[in-house]
């Protein structure tokens, strides 16, 4: 029996906050600055570049300082959000114990038609160099509609996400209003970034879960399962 020289690189990756402990993320090892500001603006202590008054790498282990507004941290922490270990493997804030607590807004938007959509898909496939030696991770693109303007790999799908999120931010890029797509399925902790973010559509090859749908309703977004299939499904916002 040989063993199969494939393999996915998978290291830890720490982030203080103005001091403070905050996460450490098991991911590949790439695009770090992209992820830490992807998952500072999903657990709310950014909204925009300007939001971030230093970022700083250590030299010496992998993990940054981050120093973000006082009253932006203060503004999480007075939420006493408790832990979620969540399905995607994350470990997230409260409002995926209670998908009911996310605010409820208007319809932000369309996905783009079905055959669009399998080309988008398509080019998110054909860059994923990771994906294609070996099998064993995900992938994500923030997209307009028409074409992919940032894209990820790791091992983690919401680790992906937070790193096109992070590149758009730190790109200056609007976020709000555009789409999504991800490879494996949209779970809650997907769905509550995506909200948070202000998209308006995420789509997948596979399907989404039942707290997504929840989450994505009251938020104004539009699911996409099945994306490239010939009959993709369109899971649309509460009215």
């Amino acid at each position: 029996m040989q063993a199969d020289s494939a393999m996915v690189e998978e290291l830890p990756v720490w982030l203080e906050v103005n001091g403070e402990p905050m996460v450490t993320w098991m991911c590949t090892p790439d695009q770090l600055e992209e992820l830490a500001v992807g998952w500072l603006h999903g657990e709310g202590f950014i909204e925009s570049r300007d939001d971030l008054v230093k970022l700083r790498p250590c030299a010496t282990d992998l993990g940054f300082w981050a120093e973000v507004a006082p009253e932006r941290l203060a503004r999480v922490k007075g939420e006493n959000r408790k832990r979620v270990l969540a399905s995607g493997c994350g470990a997230v804030s409260t409002f995926l114990a209670d998908p009911h607590a996310v605010a409820r807004a208007p319809a932000r938007g369309e996905p783009p038609p079905a055959e669009m959509l399998r080309a988008l898909f398509k080019d998110l496939f054909a860059r994923g160099e990771r994906y294609n030696e070996t099998g064993g991770i995900h992938a994500a693109a923030l997209a307009d509609g028409e074409r992919l303007r940032f894209h990820a790999e790791d091992i983690g799908r919401h680790n992906a996400v937070d790193k096109v999120i992070g590149a758009a931010v730190l790109a200056r890029e609007a976020v709000a209003g555009r789409g999504l797509l991800v490879t494996g399925r949209i779970s809650a902790e997907l769905a509550y970034k995506g909200a948070r973010a202000g998209l308006a559509w995420i789509a997948t090859p596979s399907v989404p879960s039942t707290l997504a749908l929840t989450i994505a309703r009251r938020a104004g977004m539009i699911l996409v399962g099945r994306a490239v299939s010939g009959a993709p499904h369109l899971h649309r916002p509460e009215a």
